[in-house]
């Protein structure tokens, strides 16, 4: 007796087709699981044999061989279970092939039969939209519906799923769902004094531009940051649906819905290269992956790992990271956008003669050396965020919200998405030195002063083009075609680097 079940092995998002073939034969009784796997997958024996037993099935005293065809990529993962509990039912007469023939398949299966959601539905539902349809967890089935075109199966547990398929029992089809718990991102009213900060914040969401704030503690660097994701444009569809798919592969994908708000990710300076840039046993996607079309805070910036601050460079100007082990070569998306704050010095006074340590200024030197210079170069705009003075404190809050600052950038994003040479989504920080040059348009004056900073700051290569960039988004924001002197200035006092000289 024979039977052959396809579903799907994951590389990252990726999807690799795999073949479940079932075959029993006289022999020994035993389930034999053949092909490259891991230990979740090998375990599914037991757990297939459990669930067909609380349903009233037994297996038949035979040897039966489970093929999981290629068998040279390595399976991983518990969404296998119910492929093969379905392909044991086909080769055991319960369930006709043809109910199952054109059918993606996953699945893991608890004891009592129940079917338990799996992460990477999503993908695999995508995969299966090019000429097949879909079986899946009930838990899973708002998340794959997303995938338009396809018939999908849900179901709660193997008995309804069995009597669907039989026809006795009508499964609904699941409905695709948005995301129920929406972020609720700090509002910019609630900031007090920090103007040049808060104009810096404005012209990074315009951009795109990677930032970096040094200040002394409680200067507001934090709450700055947190309210970044709260400026920047609607995820478009295409976006929307890339994050959704990067959250469901690392099992973060809660509740199934399409995740509409940007992400907004801050792990703590403790973590290490694999949580950032992703690895693991699985190569799953890493911190900047699940930040990706959003922003990525790394709070204490000179309290990281050095190699795992410079881990970042690659993927700030690529947009993607290759996770390279031994056993896996996964190519995540990683188009974030990078902010960051660090004190001054190690114990955050460096400029304030009442406070600062008596080994200034050069403990303020030692302290910026542990982020290197080729990491620093990637920030577009650094600034120092003062320390906020008490007269500050107690006067009024200000007056314009994330709504009203919001509503500049997406005008200034939308001016930039009218030049030709420049898509509506492409934000200026990822122009290329070629289109770069198309839209720079700088008069005499502008022109002989950034020529003149170059020369005189010695800014490399790299930094020119970020000053560039700044000043096409600052023209952006004043809905200018021509870029002025003065907007050359401004973007060259936001690469002072006041504090990391």
């Amino acid at each position: 007796m024979h039977a052959l079940i396809q579903t799907v092995a994951f590389r990252g998002i990726d999807t690799i087709p795999v073949n479940v073939q079932v075959h029993i034969a006289n022999g020994l009784p035993a389930i034999a699981v053949v092909g490259l796997a891991d230990k979740a997958v090998a375990e599914s024996r037991e757990r297939v044999r459990a669930a067909l037993s609380s349903i009233g099935l037994a297996l038949p005293p035979k040897r039966i061989a489970v093929n999981l065809a290629p068998a040279d990529v390595l399976k991983e993962g518990a969404h296998f279970d119910l492929p093969i509990a379905l392909g044991l039912l086909v080769a055991m007469g319960v369930v006709p092939q043809d109910a199952v023939a054109d059918r993606v398949v996953l699945g893991e299966l608890a004891l009592d039969g129940s079917i338990q959601a799996v992460s990477g539905i999503l993908p695999a539902a995508i995969a299966a939209a090019a000429g097949q349809h879909l079986i899946c967890p009930a838990a899973c089935g708002a998340e794959a519906a997303w995938a338009a075109g396809i018939d999908i199966i849900a179901a709660a547990d193997l008995v309804s799923l069995l009597n669907h398929l039989k026809g006795v029992q009508i499964l609904t089809p699941p409905q695709a769902k948005y995301r129920s718990a929406m972020p609720h991102y700090p509002d910019m009213k609630d900031l007090k004094g920090q103007d040049t900060a808060r104009r810096v914040l404005e012209i990074a969401a315009a951009g795109g531009h990677n930032l970096l704030m040094v200040g002394p503690p409680g200067a507001g660097k934090s709450m700055l940051a947190a309210r970044l994701a709260g400026l920047l444009p609607a995820l478009s569809a295409a976006e929307a649906l890339q994050v959704t798919m990067l959250h469901s592969v690392a099992g973060r994908l809660v509740d199934g819905g399409l995740i509409q708000a940007r992400p907004f990710r801050e792990p703590h300076h403790s973590a290490s290269m694999a949580a950032l840039v992703g690895g693991g046993p699985r190569a799953r996607p890493g911190e900047i992956s699940l930040a990706h079309n959003g922003v990525l805070f790394l709070d204490e910036l000179a309290e990281f790992a050095r190699p795992v601050l410079d881990s970042l460079r690659q993927p700030l100007e690529t947009g993607q990271i290759v996770v390279a082990r031994a056993n896996h070569n996964v190519t995540y998306p990683a188009r974030f956008q990078l902010v960051a704050a660090m004190n001054p010095c190690r114990c955050g006074y460096l400029g304030d003669p009442s406070r600062a340590c008596g080994s200034a200024p050069a403990c303020g030197r030692k302290y910026a050396a542990r982020v290197s210079g080729p990491m620093i170069d990637r920030f577009d705009l650094i600034i120092e965020v003062p320390e906020v003075t008490p007269a500050t404190l107690f006067s009024p809050a200000a007056s314009e919200t994330t709504a009203v600052i919001a509503r500049r950038v997406e005008a200034a994003r939308a001016y930039a998405g009218l030049r030709p040479q420049q898509a509506a989504d492409c934000a200026n920080a990822r122009l290329q030195p070629d289109q770069l040059a198309e839209v720079m348009i700088c008069d005499d004056d502008a022109t002989l002063l950034l020529q003149t900073a170059i020369e005189q700051s010695r800014l490399s290569a790299r930094a020119y083009h970020k000053v560039q960039r700044v000043a096409r988004s600052i023209a952006d924001l004043k809905a200018e075609a021509t870029i002025s002197r003065a907007t050359i200035a401004e973007a060259l006092a936001y690469r002072a680097m006041p504090l990391l000289a």
